[in-house]
């Protein structure tokens, strides 16, 4: 099957996410510009249509794509080069884009998700029988807590997520204007309210020194914390096993430092982390992320689902299936995709087949493709910009 032309559209996200960490605050809106919106791609392949959706998340954080940088690299790039290629050629694809055009993980994720959905369509079986089968029936969901100058708010968080939806994993975002001191006492108020049957990792988002790292997690580790989350710079590998070496077996997790499989490589080398925090929109879509699950795997370094970002069903989507894809055994904590799984409220663009949390999870589905059916009136109706891409 050959791929015949190519659409993308930035439309409307009409949620509101904020959050606020030690690098930035977090803010899906609302917005007058194209600046923060997501952006959906359909790619035509001979009768089948694959559809995905990223919201790149800068600026305001540590990705440097942009809605803009998105589109034109689709546009003017990607999108050309790949009409008239073979649908399911997903190396070849990856390593045409990267010879013309390096980088831009945002981009490369949102078609490299859109040529899964429509090769799972096609066979009629869901995504992740193309990555290696389903693995799981049903993905816990994380819920991540922001930065707040009154603790009391991030215990409300907490209490949200476990008494509403029955999460049973927390990250705490620290670094905050406290200092780690304060950090490690708001960790002890949600530890101390919700009870010792969370897991309740920490997130500092780069924002301690390797000093700082060991003093807080030292001070946590009586409170059962769970992991630590990318504590320092994302280039300091030797601090990052420092704290790991000193941690007093609290896991490190690399979220800032992975962005594709050669970091994965150097991290494993440098004995850097424990688990590798994959997100889609990061490391380019579904083929890296499988091959950064096997490098990490020959290490026996766990794999966690990030994604803040994802606020969209549809994106949501692509994740529950990588999820799905890779055995518990290798799995970490618990996904972050949990903004996009109905927690507030359906999303418009899924006429079926959207995601929902019962008990802290959410269930894999076995319908082609990613599982959803696109509302189309709704994304006419949502859409902000629209081009074609055609031979």
């Amino acid at each position: 099957m050959k791929i015949e032309r190519i659409e993308v559209f930035v439309t409307e996200l009409p949620i509101r996410l904020q959050r606020t960490f030690s690098s930035g605050s977090y803010d899906t809106g609302p917005s007058d510009q194209l600046l923060g919106k997501p952006v959906l791609v359909k790619i035509h392949a001979e009768g089948v249509t694959g559809v995905a959706q990223i919201r790149p998340i800068s600026p305001g954080h540590f990705v440097a794509d942009t809605v803009h940088s998105v589109v034109a690299a689709i546009e003017e790039i990607y999108g050309p080069l790949l009409i008239g290629r073979r649908l399911a050629d997903f190396e070849g694809h990856d390593v045409l884009l990267s010879s013309r055009l390096a980088g831009n993980p945002a981009a490369r994720a949102v078609l490299d998700i859109a040529l899964h959905d429509a090769l799972g369509k096609a066979l009629g079986v869901p995504v992740h029988d193309l990555l290696g089968g389903r693995a799981n029936d049903s993905i816990p969901m994380e819920w991540s807590i922001s930065l707040y100058d009154d603790p009391a708010r991030m215990v409300d968080d907490a209490h949200k997520a476990v008494d509403e939806f029955g999460i049973k994993v927390l990250c705490l975002k620290a670094a905050g204007k406290g200092g780690w001191r304060q950090d490690v006492k708001n960790f002890e108020k949600v530890r101390s309210s919700v009870g010792p049957d969370v897991l309740i990792g920490v997130d500092p988002n780069t924002g301690w020194t390797v000093s700082e790292s060991i003093l807080a997690l030292n001070a946590m580790r009586d409170m059962d914390v769970g992991y630590c989350e990318q504590p320092v710079e994302r280039r300091n590998l030797a601090g990052m096993a420092a704290i790991k070496r000193q941690a007093g077996g609290v896991p490190i997790m690399a979220d800032e430092s992975l962005f594709n499989i050669q970091d994965a490589a150097q991290i494993i080398a440098a004995e850097a982390a424990d688990v590798f925090c994959v997100k889609l929109y990061k490391v380019g879509g579904l083929l890296p992320a499988r091959k950064i699950a096997a490098i990490g795997e020959a290490s026996d370094i766990g794999i966690n689902s990030g994604g803040l970002a994802v606020a969209s069903a549809i994106e949501a989507s692509a994740a529950l299936h990588y999820c799905a894809s890779v055995p518990a055994a290798r799995t970490f904590g618990a996904a972050e995709f949990v903004f996009g799984a109905g927690i507030y409220g359906a999303d418009p663009l899924i006429a079926e087949g959207g995601l929902s949390i019962v008990d802290g999870a959410v269930a894999v589905t076995d319908a082609p493709g990613l599982g959803f059916v696109l509302d189309e009136q709704a994304l006419e109706r949502m859409t902000l910009s629209h081009t074609q891409i055609t031979a």
